[in-house]
């Protein structure tokens, strides 16, 4: 009887272990966490106000003409620009969107968790799977339809999304921590307006 209670005991202090281990990793992955990405914030800001090819572009909630917080802007680097001459998507239309948010880099993840997308690998233009979803949707945060209203066809933008455009002091689910600044490779394939029919991806001609 001994030997049993003995074993049960090694069996629930190996389980308690395993537990603090798994806590303490996420602890160390996540430390500092807000500091960490406030200062990430900070670096993006720098690069956009230094560096060419980049978008500094003010939630669309607020009033573009006047100076904002730093937080109230996303900040884009373009990869690659699609038709200059085309339309911007209005924020009650549809959208095809290509695109894959990640955390800043981390301990374990260097070029940051992979949360949320279509594409959980490598980002290829030519096969990356998309999704259709309305801009206006009211489980978008705010930084995500921002990019999209000032996109064209054929844009492929890496976006930056401060916390506060985002999922703020709450995060969502296990996935994304509190006061995350959010990153998306991002490209826009199609948009049409309510009530219009979008073409399929298979129809359209491949770019």
């Amino acid at each position: 009887m001994a030997g049993k209670t003995l074993n049960i005991f090694l069996i629930l202090l190996a389980l308690g272990l395993s537990a603090c281990s798994e806590s303490a990793s996420d602890d160390d992955e996540y430390a500092n966490w807000q500091l960490r990405n406030e200062q990430y914030l900070a670096a993006v800001v720098n690069d956009s106000l230094k560096k060419t090819g980049w978008q500094r572009i003010k939630n669309y909630s607020l009033n573009p003409d006047t100076e904002g917080k730093t937080s109230e802007y996303i900040y884009v680097k373009v990869i690659e620009s699609g038709d200059p001459s085309g339309d911007l998507p209005a924020f009650t239309d549809s959208a095809r969107v290509a695109y894959q948010g990640r955390l800043i880099p981390s301990k374990t993840y260097p070029e940051g968790k992979v949360f949320d997308g279509t594409v959980f690998g490598t980002y290829n233009n030519k096969t990356n799977a998309n999704a259709k979803f309305l801009i206006s949707n009211s489980s978008m945060i705010s930084g995500f339809s921002t990019a999209l209203q000032h996109m064209r066809r054929g844009d492929h933008w890496r976006v930056y999304i401060p916390t506060e455009l985002a999922y703020g002091a709450t995060g969502s689910g296990t996935s994304v921590p509190a006061f995350s600044l959010l990153i998306f490779e991002m490209t826009l394939i199609d948009f049409s307006p309510a009530g219009q029919a979008m073409p399929v991806w298979s129809a359209r001609r491949e770019r």
